[in-house]
């Protein structure tokens, strides 16, 4: 059981920061704020922050220095496409530190459903066929991210809607749900979002902002509404 999984075991509901650049100092606010663990990525161009991510050997060092900063839940998008997907990179992740995958299900190639000492979670859109998510718990996966909101409604505010959603995933999955702030998350939302029953806020952009000062406050005021 790697430290996502104790994470999970151990606590009702996680804080994981989505970092909009693989950057210490980001990192640094992110868990100065009270994040439980970070997720950071490569080989992706990531939507939300409007960013573009190039291989493992350009982050190694960063990588290293956030895993030396903290012992939560370490994660990472390993690409944004099966064509992306190398599994040179993927037998290297555990050496480095991280704690789990992050990746859609239609990116992720059969073969690769396993990565040695890495926990896998993978995402659904919101095209997704939800009938499926029966057979889920049958496969070695550790949770479902509902990545579920469409792209032209980033950035607006959570609506009861999507609360029917996260419950209909949590139930149907059996696996812990993790819902990233496509919408705009904000503190007042976590005692609805928590009722849902799904067990991770994965808080980005569009939520925390991007600079270090924004992510900081962002992430506390987060972190004071969860604990609340």
């Amino acid at each position: 059981m790697n430290r996502f999984q104790q994470a999970l075991a151990q606590k009702p509901f996680l804080l994981l920061v989505s970092l909009p650049r693989n950057d210490e100092e980001l990192a640094g606010a992110a868990l100065e704020g009270g994040a439980d663990g970070l997720k950071v990525h490569m080989n992706v161009y990531h939507r939300a922050s409007g960013n573009g991510f190039g291989p493992l050997t350009e982050y190694r060092d960063v990588f290293a220095a956030m895993r030396s900063r903290f012992d939560g839940p370490l994660g990472i998008v390993p690409a944004g496409s099966p064509e992306a997907l190398d599994p040179g990179e993927l037998a290297q992740l555990a050496s480095v530190g991280f704690d789990f995958i992050s990746i859609y299900g239609h990116h992720l190639p059969a073969s690769m459903l396993q990565t040695e000492g890495v926990a896998t979670t993978f995402a659904i859109d919101d095209r997704f066929d939800l009938p499926l998510l029966s057979a889920v718990r049958h496969f070695p996966v550790t949770a479902l991210e509902a990545s579920v909101i469409p792209g032209e409604q980033y950035g607006t505010p959570l609506v009861f809607s999507d609360l029917l959603k996260y419950r209909v995933l949590v139930e149907k999955a059996g696996i812990p749900v993790m819902v990233p702030t496509q919408r705009r998350i904000v503190p007042k939302d976590i005692p609805a979002l928590k009722d849902t029953g799904v067990r991770v806020l994965l808080a980005g952009a569009m939520s925390i902002g991007t600079t270090a000062e924004e992510i900081k406050r962002s992430v506390a005021a987060l972190r004071e509404a969860i604990d609340r």
